[in-house]
C-alpha cells in the first residue's frame, strides 16, 4: 500500500474506504479493486478498526495489502445499541473520495458529510459516498431510525448499493438515480468453483478426497445436507438442528455437515456428540475444504439469514433451502424459489418436509443444481470490483 504523507503534493487521485473491519470474504474484492483503480491512476486505502464484539466470535478477520488499522472506539448508546468511532480524519482529509459504510452508528460520517457540505461553499474536502444495503433488511427499525438513515444517505455524493432492491429504495427516497451504482454484492468464488468441478473428475486429488469424506462420515447421495457460515443468532442454529433431527427420523442415513464458528458453536458440538446424531460438527472451514463439502452434499440448509451464502451455493451447485423469514440480507434477492433455491413458509415442520421432498426428487434437485451453476457467473468478486471501480471513476469525473 502506498502511503502519501500529509501535505505532500499528489499527482494521482486517492480513494479511502472505511470499514468496521476486514473480513476474509472481502480481501479478494479489495485486492481486485486496488488493481483496477491503480490501472486508472487512483490509489486505494482501506481504513478499519477493531473487530466489533458481535463479529469477533466468527474469527474471520483477515489481512489485506491495501488496508491499515486505525484507532477505534465502541461507545454505548440507548436501547442496547452501540456507536462506532474510527480515527480517520487525518487520512481522509487528503483523499478525493471517502466511501463509508451506510450506518447511523458510524460517528466519523457526520464531520465528513459536514465538510463536504462546506466544500460546496468553496472549501476543499473529499466527496463522501456510502455503500451498503440501501435500507435496513435484517432487523426491525423505528420509523424515526429509517427516516434518519434515509436523510443521512441523501447527503452523500454517490451510493453503492449491494443489490437492485437496495438501489430502488434509495432512489425512492429522493437520491439521484444517476449517482447510484449497483454492485451485485459477492465474494470470490473462482477457485471454489474450480475445486468443486475437479471433485467430479476421476483421478483428481479432489475426487479422491471427496470419496474419503463420504466414507469418513458415512454420507449417502440424496441424504446429505450442508451448512456453512457463522454460528450465531441470525442464522437460527436451534432451528437448523431441529430440522436435522426431523429429517433423520424420515430419511434413514441423513447427515447434516455443519462448518462454521461463533457463539452457538457449543449447540452444534453438543448435538453432534449425542448418540446416533445426524449432525457432524466440523468447525471453521474455508477454501478447498468448503469445496469438498459442497461436492459431497446435496443441499444447503439455511433456516435463518441468507446473505452471501447464496453466492457460495451457486458456486458449489448446492441449492439453498430456506424460509420466508423476514430478516434475510439483501442477497436473498438472488434466490428464485423453484429455480435455483427452495423457499418455504417459516414453520419448522414445513421446512423439514420441503428439504425431505427435494432430497427425494432427483430430477428436481438436478434442475436446481444446474440453475445454480448458470447463476454463479453473475456474482463474482471481480465483477463487483469492476462495478465499484466504474462508479468511483464516474464520481471522480463528475462535478457535483
Amino acid at each position: 500500500m502506498t502511503i502519501t504523507p500529509p501535505g505532500h503534493r499528489r499527482t494521482r487521485r486517492r480513494v479511502v474506504v472505511v470499514q468496521p473491519y476486514v473480513p476474509g470474504y472481502r480481501t479478494s474484492f479489495f485486492n481486485h479493486l486496488q488493481v483496477k483503480l491503480d490501472t486508472a491512476g487512483v490509489d486505494l486505502e482501506v481504513l478499519y478498526g477493531v473487530v466489533p464484539q458481535q463479529q469477533a466470535a466468527r474469527r474471520d478477520a483477515a489481512p489485506c495489502a491495501c488496508a491499515m488499522q486505525v484507532p477505534s472506539r465502541q461507545l454505548p448508546a440507548p436501547g442496547g445499541r452501540s456507536l462506532l468511532w474510527r480515527r480517520v480524519a487525518h487520512r481522509a482529509a487528503s483523499a478525493d473520495v471517502v466511501v463509508l459504510e451506510q450506518a447511523l452508528r458510524n460517528l466519523e460520517a457526520y464531520p465528513l458529510l459536514l465538510r463536504q457540505l462546506m466544500q460546496r461553499a468553496g472549501s476543499n474536502s473529499p466527496r463522501v459516498a456510502f455503500w451498503g444495503h440501501g435500507r435496513t433488511y435484517t432487523k426491525k427499525t423505528s420509523r424515526l431510525q429509517a427516516a434518519a438513515k434515509d436523510a443521512i444517505t441523501r447527503q452523500a455524493s454517490w451510493f453503492f448499493a449491494y443489490t437492485q432492491g437496495g438501489a430502488r429504495h434509495v432512489a425512492s427516497c429522493g437520491f439521484p438515480r444517476d449517482r447510484i451504482t449497483v454492485l451485485h454484492n459477492s465474494v470470490d468464488t473462482k477457485e471454489l468453483e474450480a475445486m468443486r468441478d475437479r471433485a467430479d473428475v476421476l483421478g483428481t486429488p479432489e475426487h479422491d478426497e471427496s470419496v474419503a469424506l463420504r466414507m469418513q462420515y458415512r454420507l449417502k447421495s440424496g441424504r446429505t445436507a450442508l451448512y456453512v457460515g457463522g454460528l450465531d443468532a441470525p442464522k437460527r442454529i436451534p432451528q437448523l438442528l431441529d430440522c436435522a433431527q426431523r429429517l433423520a427420523h424420515c430419511l434413514p442415513g441423513f447427515r447434516l455437515l455443519v462448518a462454521g464458528d461463533g457463539v452457538d458453536r457449543g449447540l452444534v458440538e453438543a448435538a453432534s456428540a449425542a448418540p446416533n446424531s445426524p449432525v457432524v460438527a466440523l468447525g471453521h472451514r474455508s477454501g478447498r475444504s468448503v469445496a469438498l463439502l459442497g461436492a459431497v452434499s446435496d443441499v444447503m440448509l439455511m433456516p435463518g439469514r441468507v446473505g452471501l451464502c447464496a453466492v457460495d451455493s451457486f458456486a458449489l451447485r448446492t441449492p439453498i433451502v430456506t424460509t420466508d423469514w423476514p430478516w434475510h440480507a439483501p442477497e436473498f434477492e438472488y434466490l428464485e424459489d423453484g429455480r435455483n433455491a427452495v423457499v418455504t413458509r417459516d414453520d419448522p415442520e414445513a421446512y423439514a418436509m420441503a428439504v425431505r421432498d427435494v432430497l427425494n426428487d432427483r430430477a428436481r434437485l438436478q434442475n436446481l443444481r444446474e440453475s445454480c451453476r448458470c447463476d454463479a457467473a453473475a456474482y463474482t468478486a471481480d465483477g463487483m470490483a469492476q462495478r465499484f471501480c466504474d462508479g468511483l471513476l464516474r464520481m471522480l469525473g463528475t462535478n457535483m
